[in-house]
């Protein structure tokens, strides 16, 4: 039945596209982790039940290739409507050991970028936030020290509202600032996990499954705000590191959170073609038109929960335009 109801809506839709307009847009999802059962805790990430859905209407009703076999498409003026990438970033353990199996069941290809700063039981400084959040006991806590005051933890909804207030704080703070605000908050609780993320078993288990591999830089840091040096560094030690691991040369990058201008500039843009990748990819929402920049391809998130929803929205995000990325400074 939901079958046929996304059929007709998504044919709906489609008579109001004006001619050819599907035959030169494709879509980038992107996705970072995929849990085994709903957290409250991470409200944005998708569980398996939902991460299984997704992937049966990709299946079902759009066009779901490669990242490789999609831009070449796109070149090549031969693009079939519908057509759509999956991408994860960071690196996360259960992008093998939950999303991997159903990606497979579905056969749907996807793009792994991988901090490799991380793999083997590495942990990003905001999961050290959201774990300690998680583990933080009693009903108030007072985080002067942090730039914020007495907050009360007594319900998962003031611990969610709590881990936004930490991030947004500690976001965009020197990385030596910031690390030192992390690893003190962290005091707060006796222990964190530690199988966050890929081993390097993992990581090679990806790639031999047919998975594309892309780099993600080391540390993950904040391109826009490190010298050129170290963001060449990051970047380049990044593509190594994974070609050591896996025996494939990584030929896609997508900067560090993504945003142009604010996470990186025209600079790191640069780098990232000098350095011989192919192509990278932002965090700009928005569909891949036939003049993209081929080292800021825009992608967009799946936040709908229900398919109907799921559907109509991804099928808008390529009717709506191109969405240009903006000029990234």
């Amino acid at each position: 039945m939901l079958d046929q109801v996304l059929g007709s809506s998504l044919r709906s839709i489609a008579r109001f596209v004006p001619n050819g307009v599907l035959e030169r847009r494709f879509t980038i999802l992107i996705y970072h982790r995929v849990l085994s059962e709903h957290d409250p805790l991470l409200n944005g990430e998708p569980d398996a039940k939902m991460f299984d859905w997704q992937m049966e209407l990709l299946s079902r009703h759009f066009r779901p290739v490669s990242l490789f076999e999609a831009l070449k498409a796109s070149q090549e003026g031969r693009l079939a409507p519908g057509t759509v990438c999956v991408t994860f970033d960071d690196g996360y353990a259960d992008n093998v050991e939950v999303a991997l199996p159903i990606l497979k069941r579905w056969g749907i290809p996807a793009t792994f970028f991988i901090a490799t700063g991380f793999l083997n039981s590495g942990r990003m400084w905001n999961d050290s936030v959201i774990e300690t959040v998680r583990r933080l006991e009693g009903k108030e806590i007072d985080l002067s020290d942090y730039g914020l005051g007495v907050e009360s933890i007594a319900t998962i909804t003031n611990r969610q509202e709590l881990i936004g207030k930490m991030l947004r704080a500690l976001k965009y703070l020197p990385s030596e600032e910031r690390h030192s605000s992390v690893e003190s908050f962290s005091q707060l609780v006796n222990e964190l996990p530690s199988d966050l993320m890929m081993t390097q078993q993992q990581l090679q288990q990806l790639s031999r499954s047919g998975m594309e591999v892309g780099a993600h830089t080391v540390n993950h840091p904040i391109l826009a705000r490190v010298t050129e040096e170290e963001s060449k560094q990051e970047i380049i030690d990044s593509v190594d590191q994974l070609e050591e691991l896996i025996g494939i040369r990584p030929r896609y990058f997508a900067y560090p959170n993504g945003r142009p201008t604010k996470d990186y500039t025209r600079r790191d843009r640069q780098l990232v073609e000098r350095l011989g990748l192919q192509a990278a990819v932002s965090t700009h929402h928005g569909a891949v038109g036939a003049a993209a920049d081929l080292f800021q391809l825009p992608r967009f998130t799946p936040w709908d929960r229900q398919p109907e929803r799921f559907a109509a929205r991804l099928a808008f995000n390529n009717i709506r335009g191109d969405s240009a990325v903006p000029n990234s400074g």
